[in-house]
């Protein structure tokens, strides 16, 4: 009998999270995308938990940020590609430019404030093809963007799916800005906003006050993060406590396959020249939260905000325990997460197959 009831019960567990109460969650993942540093990365995993339906990846959106959206375009296509998802999940081009910083004051901001690492502004625009760089394994052979712009996209998402499209914003906010600004009628419609972003009691990664995705537009900052959302932040405070290094990679090359290859080709240099190589962990852990909000061990629920004046705090972060300025809106910021459960999955996502079979 007591196994008789032990079968009940997994079986209704499994017809529960069979039904439409616990659907995948749906997501668009608004990124300033790379082939394999932080945005790279998130994109594998969340690849392999759409392909588990752990999550269901409505498209990818691209924001100059890292790089100019123009690279983001190759590097996008070929990576959908990669992972065998290219019917599935589309690529919509986004934002060229932020809303007002441009590349003129980064040279101002680096002699004033000490600003360091400028992504897209450290060159010009791109204004041809044979000023972009392929990707290691090749351009993409077959797939093309999307005939929607990102803020389109998003816009139409969230529409046709009311309160439950996640957005998971991991480079500069501009696309999203842009869609609440262009159809504001969205805002109560969205289910969340899971972000990497921000330093809040740290200092910044750019220029000694602001990190870099929030510097880069920091009036888009400011659009999203005010609206009545679910607003979750994964700031650097978090992510440079998460470490990327010689004992995680080895994990991943003893592996065979398309994805541990990519990283013997890109970071296997890297290692080569120094066994000591490390490297901080951005949005790979937002990615991973979606579906294990449990590797959470330390929040806190601040007002958060941005500074968009110009001058040594341009694009800091603010969190207000209390008495925030009017019109910020409370958010669940990350300061600590479960590390040993965080790299065993993520491990066991970027050596799964590719491209994807469906599971």
């Amino acid at each position: 009998m007591r196994a008789f009831f032990r079968y009940c019960t997994a079986a209704l567990a499994f017809s529960l999270l069979a039904s439409p109460l616990y659907a995948a969650e749906k997501v668009i993942f608004d990124t300033d995308f790379n082939v394999l540093n932080d945005d790279g990365q998130a994109f594998i995993m969340l690849a392999q938990l759409h392909a588990q339906k752990r999550i269901e990846l409505l498209g990818m959106t691209l924001v100059s940020g890292n790089a100019w959206v123009d690279q983001e375009q190759v590097d996008a296509l070929k990576a959908v590609e990669r992972m065998g998802v290219e019917n599935e999940i589309g690529v919509y081009s986004g934002a060229a430019y932020p809303l007002l910083h441009d590349i003129a004051t980064y040279p101002h901001e680096q002699a004033l404030f000490g600003a360091g690492w400028p992504g897209a502004f450290q060159n010009a625009r791109p204004t041809s093809a044979d000023q972009l760089t392929p990707p290691p394994d090749g351009l993409a052979s077959h797939t093309t963007l999307r005939p929607e712009s990102a803020t389109q996209f998003i816009i139409e998402s969230v529409k046709r799916h009311p309160h439950e499209v996640t957005i998971l914003a991991v480079g500069p906010l501009t696309n999203i800005a842009l869609a609440i600004r262009s159809a504001p009628e969205i805002v109560p419609l969205i289910k969340r906003i899971v972000y990497m972003g921000g330093a809040i009691e740290i200092p910044g990664n750019t220029t000694p006050a602001a990190e870099f995705n929030w510097w880069f537009d920091p009036e888009a900052a400011r659009i999203v993060l005010r609206p009545p959302v679910e607003h979750v932040i994964f700031p650097n405070d978090v992510c440079e406590k998460v470490i990327f290094n010689a004992e995680v990679y080895k994990r991943i090359v003893a592996t065979e396959g398309t994805i541990p290859n990519l990283y013997k080709t890109v970071l296997g240099p890297e290692f080569d020249k120094d066994p000591g190589y490390q490297s901080f962990t951005w949005d790979s852990l937002p990615a991973l939260f979606l579906v294990h909000p449990e590797l959470v061990t330390e929040s806190k629920d601040l007002w958060v905000d941005i500074d968009t004046h110009f001058g040594p705090d341009y694009g800091r972060s603010l969190g207000y325990e209390k008495t925030p300025p009017m019109g910020t809106q409370k958010a669940k910021v990350v300061f600590g997460i479960d590390q040993q459960a965080f790299w065993d999955d993520y491990v066991k996502l970027v050596t799964l197959p590719a491209p994807i079979r469906q599971r």
